[in-house]
């Protein structure tokens, strides 16, 4: 992050008279709603490559890209999280995370924002009634009138696909990007 960035926040900080923790996170959008990941798990955000699929995989799980050499898992959070499938268009994004010493692609439907959020700003997660477990939302903020789910993207995976994430990057070649 570019240091003007962070004195502007620093003197914005300074000048409310608050001197609370600032989290930063990615926002982006899944179904018309508003998630959002850590800024420090984002290693990068790219337009939706080519994917290669893998047979027997879980749905969700869209297959493999290349970047730039390294091969990359790719999940689709709308299947993930049971959603509608939506058709890919121009702000259809892949966000490229850091997460469990290897590397996700994460698609998206749109990228919104980086959030600079106060740590007071953060409420805690509501009681959900679901057979599916919720804990992979850690927080909820407020980004003008809309809500946005923050989220712990590694909690999100299960083991299952942790499994098929790694088995996918260890298979697989270096390949010149």
């Amino acid at each position: 992050m570019s240091d003007s960035l962070e004195r502007r926040d620093s003197e914005a900080r300074t000048a409310s008279g608050s001197q609370e923790e600032v989290q930063r996170f990615l926002s982006f959008s899944l179904c018309n709603e508003e998630y959002a990941v850590p800024l420090l798990k984002v290693r990068e955000v790219i337009a939706l490559p080519d994917i290669t699929s893998v047979p027997h995989t879980p749905a969700h799980f869209k297959g493999i890209m290349n970047l730039r050499g390294q091969i990359i898992s790719v999940i689709d959070l709308r299947l993930k999280f049971k959603m509608a499938k939506a058709d890919t268009t121009q702000e259809t994004a892949v966000i490229i995370l850091d997460i469990a010493a290897a590397s996700l692609g994460v698609v998206v439907d749109s990228i919104d924002s980086v959030l600079a959020v106060e740590t007071s700003n953060i409420s805690d997660t509501p009681d959900i009634e679901s057979v599916i477990t919720s804990d992979y939302i850690t927080g909820v903020t407020r980004k003008d009138k809309k809500l946005v789910l923050l989220l712990d993207i590694e909690r999100t995976l299960s083991v299952e696909d942790m499994s098929t994430m790694r088995h996918q990057q260890s298979k697989q070649p270096k390949i010149a990007a």
